[in-house]
């Protein structure tokens, strides 16, 4: 059964930052992705980035390029989400998502099967 649990969420100013962690077990995750979505109140979940946990390929959401980096840590399992200059537009409940996804359907959240709780970023102005 494979668990996910973010943590580092936070309040934060406009301009700061914050870095994300999910933890994830049960699982063996070699050819699986793994992503990041953020669900603002009364919006859809939208992705932010994706890693693929074998090879280290990422991508991003507009939104997100150039401030957001992806990483993992294999000994650890972990899946990092650094955010730099965030944005209050960037508030929203932050989950992690692993699957085993071709690349081409890693933006669409209904093909995850698994989720973290989620962790809630607030930036305020």
């Amino acid at each position: 059964q494979v668990e996910l649990v973010e943590s580092g969420g936070g309040l934060v100013l406009a301009g700061g930052s914050l870095r994300l962690s999910c933890a994830a077990s049960g699982g063996t995750f070699g050819s699986y992705v793994m992503g990041w979505f953020r669900q603002a109140p009364g919006k859809e979940r939208d992705f932010v980035a994706a890693i693929k946990w074998n090879s280290g390929n990422t991508v991003y959401a507009d939104s997100a390029k150039g401030r957001f980096t992806i990483s993992r840590d294999k000994a650890k399992s972990t899946v990092f989400l650094q955010m730099n200059d965030l944005k209050p537009e960037d508030t929203g409940l932050y989950y992690c998502a692993a699957d085993n996804l071709i690349w081409s359907s890693i933006r669409n959240p209904t093909r995850y099967d698994h989720w973290g709780q989620g962790t809630q970023v607030t930036v305020s102005t």
